[in-house]
């Protein structure tokens, strides 16, 4: 005995349709949706970067703490990490902020792919951070601070002479050629850059039109010594 309930679907003339298929079920979203080794690659890489960022975190509170048993204990490690990509800053809130802008130029020799040798005109490297930024609702923090901090960085380890003062010189050099050679290199690869020579030029904000303050706004400049690459 059979009731209507028990047959399948019925076409119009009284045959019998096969029953669809079930879908087959969906795989769980993300890692749970992996194999077993590939869970287990996941779970150690996210594992890796979660005890990095929490040493970077560490580091880096350690460093703008105040002085303290564990900072003099390990100022050597944390020192060999912050600087100079992670140094901090705060002029902001100093009781003479800055009131001069500066702009770090750069010019190299190069010698081109027909073996010509040729010296670039000077090169504003501030402006062009400064035109990538404006109008930017999320702004680089590198072309907000890097090549300004480099210059901070330079300038505060070496004597107006260029001379190095103390142990830091020779890493500040260092990092600032870094940065120029980087933003020269796209615009030379026919050719090979053999030096590089950077300045800086600075002029003091004017006074607002409501103050008597007379401000001195001529440009001076600094220029540095050439660096070879």
């Amino acid at each position: 005995m059979w009731t209507p309930d028990d047959r399948g679907v019925m076409d119009a003339n009284g045959h019998e349709l096969a029953e669809e298929a079930a879908p087959p079920p969906s795989r769980a979203p993300g890692i749970a949706g992996l194999s077993t080794p590939y869970r287990v690659v996941a779970a150690l890489a996210l594992g890796a970067l979660g005890l990095a960022a929490c040493a970077h975190l560490a580091l880096v509170f350690l460093h703008v703490a105040p002085s303290n048993t564990l900072s003099k204990r390990h100022a050597e490690t944390i020192d060999a990490w912050i600087y100079p990509e992670f140094e901090q800053n705060w002029k902001l809130f100093a009781p003479n902020p800055l009131q001069q802008n500066i702009a770090v130029e750069v010019r190299a020799e190069v010698r081109t792919a027909g073996g010509e040798l040729t010296t670039t005109g000077w090169r504003d490297l501030s402006a062009e951070d400064a035109a990538a930024i404006r109008h930017s609702l999320l702004p680089s923090h590198t072309e907000q601070n890097e090549l300004r901090r480099a210059w901070d960085f330079y300038t505060g380890s070496h004597d107006e002479n260029g001379k190095p003062v103390g142990d830091r010189g020779e890493l500040a050099e260092e990092y600032l050629r870094r940065i120029a050679l980087d933003r020269l290199t796209p615009d030379h690869e026919g050719g090979r850059i053999l030096r590089i020579q950077m300045r800086s030029a600075s002029r003091a904000v004017p006074a607002p039109k409501w103050s008597t303050e007379t401000t001195d706004t001529q440009t001076y400049y600094r220029e540095l010594p050439w660096w070879k690459v």
